[in-house]
């Protein structure tokens, strides 16, 4: 009989103990202990079992569950080493998540960062009645609430390895799970600086700046760097998707689902499973899924975008929607299933991300929305490499999110695609005039569109919009016909013998210097596409002439003419 699916539990010790669905990835708890690393971060996209590892680590080493090794473990893959068996149940272990701490201001992020570390503390709470304990600690202790300062904030968990290193002899270990989670809210949300100056002094008191510190292992999706709360930390160990630890420890393997799919019944799902939840690459490693996914697959017994539909693409579509008119060209190539080259720096600088897309990409690919297939560069801070979207559940997830950010406009986007297919200028214009209106500032067209190749902000908005006709149209952008590079076409799929219209498409920004009126403007698109002879390409494919529509669309500021 198939094992009950407990969705959403994070707790190992609840799963083994009810005979729940679980794959064992207890070979990381033997691995990460012998590589001897003081303090390690792993980086993982979202949904990924960093949580159940941890807490997998957790269950293992704590004192807490001493003498539960064989109820826990027996059977899994780090209770056959005699050596891990022998060191289960014999180190004290803090254990925080920053999961929660996502406030919309700063002191609503700090509140929760300062509830987490109380709860921690008083997790221990037995060592109130230790005689190791001095009169200098239990001050400390009696300062640790959820209103305590900043500084005793910071320096809580330093304190506390101090005072269990002398009531247990044994060097405490500490894990940390989803650190970054309040960095990316304040990076959201406008208070980074403050948000970073806490975290920084917490990280260096808790990891660097602690004697009593055994080992530590902090996981995120991010590699938070050069702003930076790991500026210190030169005792710290990095494992991103391109570094060659733990490759499998994270993710389901493809032996794996095949062997949870056979469980349940689903063999002959195989193929639809890996295209919606594979693709995740570590290190060179392919086929690595989404557990997250594949778990409600296996529940459901539907394809749907369950990763989609879960909290963390905030951070994801802010940098994206906040992206020019060029990131959202690349996004058009990549939803085509195109691929990209771009030279990537896996250390996420949040300052950078407005300003460098490379710095966007090392977001993404951190997240898992797109990936690198081949092997991987041996200079990586210099070589480009290939990106594509990671699967089809992410297209998926793209396509909610592009919508989501004109979701303002009174009109369903579709009525622009309808009525440049249908010829109809004065509807494109109504329809434009009203996204411009109400979307502009979302791009930060509004403040300043025409500094530097100003029909690019608008080409990437049109652009995103007509993301959806993916499939019965070939969305294209910058395409070389006749003399020169069209800015966007419409290109029906049924070819020759179809019926269905294509579209070329001209943008300028009006210039005070060479026009009166908007209508000068959109003439002066309208001469670029036939003097250039935009629509050769097309008739080289043998669309007839009566079934191309050539549009002119000019703009200034949040005013729209097509024609």
């Amino acid at each position: 009989m198939a094992r009950t699916i407990s969705i959403g539990a994070q707790g190992f010790e609840d799963l083994r103990a009810n005979g729940c669905f679980y794959v064992d990835k207890t070979s990381f708890v033997r691995d990460w202990w012998l590589a001897r690393d003081q303090v390690t971060l792993v980086c993982r996209p979202r949904r990924f079992g960093k949580t159940l590892n941890l807490d997998t680590v957790r269950c293992f080493l704590s004192t807490e569950f001493a003498g539960r090794g064989e109820e826990l473990f027996g059977e899994l893959d780090v209770w056959a080493d005699p050596d891990m068996r022998a060191l289960q149940g014999t180190v004290p272990v803090v254990a925080m998540s920053f999961a929660k701490c996502k406030g919309a201001t700063l002191d609503e992020t700090l509140t929760g960062l300062k509830r987490v570390i109380r709860t921690a503390v008083e997790a221990h709470g037995y060592l109130h009645g230790s005689d190791t304990l001095t009169d200098g600690d239990r001050t400390f202790l009696a300062r640790v609430s959820d209103d305590m300062d900043n500084a005793t904030a910071a320096d809580a968990v330093n304190q506390l390895c101090l005072m269990l290193r002398h009531h247990w002899g044994v060097a405490p270990v500490v894990l940390l799970d989803e650190y970054d989670s309040p960095m990316e809210v304040a990076w959201t949300h406008g208070y980074w600086d403050e948000a970073s100056s806490f975290m920084r002094q917490l990280m260096n008191s808790t990891f660097k700046t602690n004697p009593a510190l055994g080992r530590g292992l902090i996981t995120g999706v991010t590699r938070v760097s050069r702003e930076s709360i790991f500026s210190d930390l030169n005792n710290l160990s990095v494992v991103t998707a391109s570094t060659p630890l733990y490759q499998t420890c994270f993710g389901f393997t493809q032996d794996e689902v095949d062997e949870a799919l056979a469980e349940y019944g689903l063999g002959d799902r195989r193929q639809d499973v890996c295209d919606w939840y594979d693709g995740f690459v570590f290190d060179g490693h392919a086929h690595i899924y989404n557990p997250w996914s594949v778990t409600q697959f296996l529940q459901y017994g539907e394809l749907r975008s369950y990763w989609a539909n879960t909290s963390g693409n905030g951070l994801v579509s802010e940098v994206v929607r906040r992206g020019g008119a060029r990131l959202k060209a690349d996004f058009e190539e990549l939803m085509r299933g195109g691929t990209i080259e771009k030279v990537i720096d896996e250390q996420v600088v949040f300052s950078e991300l407005a300003t460098r897309p490379n710095a966007v990409w090392a977001l993404l690919l951190a997240a898992g929305y797109v990936t690198t297939p081949g092997p991987v560069p041996y200079n990586l801070e210099e070589t480009p490499r290939r990106l594509r979207l990671t699967n089809h559940e992410v297209e998926l997830t793209f396509d909610r999110m592009a919508k989501g950010w004109f979701a303002d406009a009174e009109d369903d986007w579709d009525d622009l695609a309808r009525a440049l297919l249908a010829g109809d200028a004065e509807a494109a214009t109504d329809f434009l005039a009203d996204v411009t209106f109400y979307c502009m500032s979302s791009f930060d067209g509004a403040r300043r569109p025409a500094e530097s190749e100003p029909e690019r902000f608008y080409h990437g908005l049109v652009l995103g919009m007509l993301a959806s006709l993916r499939g019965r149209w070939s969305v294209e952008s910058n395409r070389e016909s006749g003399f020169g590079r069209y800015d966007v076409a419409l290109v029906p799929t049924d070819g020759a013998q179809g019926t269905d219209p294509a579209v070329v498409m001209e943008f300028k920004v009006f210039d005070r210097r060479r026009e009166r009126t908007l209508e000068d403007t959109v003439a002066r698109a309208r001469a670029q596409i036939e003097d250039k002879d935009y629509v050769s390409s097309l008739a080289a494919r043998g669309i007839a002439p009566d079934r191309i529509r050539t549009y002119g669309i000019a703009f200034r500021g949040k005013e729209v003419l097509v024609g």
